[in-house]
């Protein structure tokens, strides 16, 4: 080739070695490289080396786990990155996408619901726990078994808490109970264990294999050890009764955990089992999250000190040390997410119908959104979206920058889990009435109380699994339910696809 040949580039007067051309040529943008492949055939083959390409690629955060020989020109890779990635945030601002409802009536009312990276566990007054993958169009959703034991043959226990990472599924059960399953070992649970009180918390850490739970006056952590066989790393009395409970992230050896019991938050570690993290007197913690080496959460001051309203506080949990104070709110701060917002950035929802965003680094308010009639309830940010979730059941979707609302969804029942990345959304709308009066829940007709279920709402941005011939879920069924209200088209129209 070409590029083989050349073994001196002109630069001006003098005559430089390719590769010393080359290291010069790597301080160059997307345009400067442009422009210097119209001077001359030479700096075009030079301002088009797959090296330089290839490390623009990898900077602008695109096919970070590709090597450079995956791809044989890696302008158009990044080219088509770019395009894919502009029209993705076309389609997130102009709601253009397929929605499906994630629903599964057996379970009867929805109690709980996380999800990770697009697969979604959700927990039912039914006791039973289910999976949904929603990265694959075939919404065939496993249920988790539960641990069945000898007196197991009336109803079972209400499902009081989920959680999913990229290897583990944890739910909490009203009777003190947890099961762990691993999502590569099947529906049988890998691990149980008992708390003789009801859970007020459970926590799974985003990556790795460690649960802390709460129950009573008790946080318990359970991990497995280098064989996998599960153990109590620790178990820790605190004084009050925990209403927030995050294990840190990227910890290395014994977990971390910060609870957050009424006005005190903790920081357990196995080594030092009783460090106060804060602790104002009368000033309880409204919510709490935690990201590798912080945690932010919002306090409740009663008015006792005027000139002092609600706050949120970030520390840092390897000083103890309190970094900073941000937001002046009248109203409670009812959620705040730090470990998905950008760098320096956190964003927290209010009861005062308020979303903000703060930066970190200057504790100010960047833009402060007003939407959720009865306060908000979840959200999470990224560079340039905000999307929340308030008591009265609506999903807002935000241009960050432009403080604008782009589209808004509602549905029954309030919204407690908002999730998304680059193409997909999950949010889920869960009753606070488990047992909705006037209505018979063992009644045979699954669809009479379809408005007392919760939903699980699933949005997919992404231009390649678009199709102008999308079908809803309802007209995809295979019939493998006994459900009432399930059509496959497929049946009705004898084409190829539909």
């Amino acid at each position: 080739s070409l590029q083989n040949e050349i073994n001196e580039v002109p630069f001006f007067d003098v005559q430089l070695p390719y590769e010393l051309a080359l290291k010069i040529f790597r301080y160059l943008g997307k345009a400067e490289l442009g422009r210097c492949a119209q001077v001359s055939r030479t700096w075009k083959v030079l301002a088009e080396d797959e090296v330089l390409w290839y490390r623009l690629c990898q900077e602008e955060g695109y096919l970070l786990d590709r090597s450079i020989s995956d791809h044989s020109c890696w302008k158009l890779a990044l080219k088509t990155c770019q395009a894919r990635e502009r029209t993705l945030k076309t389609n997130w601002k102009n709601r253009i996408g397929a929605v499906s409802q994630l629903r599964y009536e057996l379970g009867k009312i929805l109690c709980d619901v996380h999800s990770w990276d697009g697969v979604v566990i959700a927990g039912y007054t039914s006791g039973e726990v289910r999976l949904w993958d929603t990265r694959t169009w075939d919404y065939t959703a496993p249920i988790l078994e539960a641990v069945q034991g000898p007196g197991d043959a009336g109803p079972r226990p209400h499902v009081s808490f989920v959680r999913i990472n990229s290897s583990l599924a944890v739910a909490a059960y009203e009777d003190g109970t947890v099961s762990v399953w691993n999502l590569l070992l099947g529906r049988e649970p890998i691990h149980h264990y008992q708390h003789n009180q009801r859970i007020q918390a459970l926590t799974l850490g985003p990556e790795g294999a460690a649960v802390a739970t709460a129950s009573g006056f008790e946080v318990k952590v359970e991990t497995p050890d280098d064989r996998g066989f599960w153990q109590t790393t620790g178990t820790f009395e605190i004084q009050k009764l925990v209403n927030f409970l995050n294990l840190v992230p990227d910890v290395t050896g014994s977990p971390v955990t910060v609870a957050a019991a009424e006005d005190i938050v903790y920081l357990l570690k196995a080594e030092d089992p009783g460090r106060v993290l804060h602790s104002v007197y009368g000033q309880p913690v409204t919510c709490l999250d935690v990201s590798a080496h912080e945690a932010a959460f919002g306090i409740k001051t009663f008015g006792w000190l005027l000139n002092e309203p609600n706050q949120i506080l970030l520390y840092n949990l390897e000083t103890n040390q309190c970094l900073t104070k941000v937001g002046n709110s009248i109203g409670d701060f009812t959620c705040v997410n730090l470990h998905n917002s950008p760098p320096h950035m956190l964003v927290a929802g209010n009861k005062d119908r308020r979303v903000r965003v703060f930066d970190l680094r200057q504790s100010k308010s960047v833009c402060s959104l007003y939407a959720h009639q009865l306060g908000v309830s979840a959200v999470q940010m990224d560079d340039w979206k905000i999307v929340s979730g308030g008591e009265e059941g609506l999903v807002c979707v935000w241009d960050q920058r432009m403080g604008t609302k782009l589209w808004e969804m509602h549905a029954r029942h309030p919204v407690r889990h908002v999730w998304f990345n680059s193409h997909s959304l999950i949010t889920a709308n869960i009753p606070e009435e488990k047992n909705p009066r006037g209505t018979s829940i063992m009644d045979d007709d699954l669809a009479v109380h379809r408005k007392y279920r919760g939903i699980i709402y699933s949005y997919e941005f992404s231009v390649d699994q678009l199709g102008g011939d999308s079908v809803l879920p309802i007209c995809r069924s295979s019939y493998d339910e006994l459900m009432g209200y399930n059509y496959n088209i497929g049946l009705a129209v004898p084409y190829d696809s539909i």
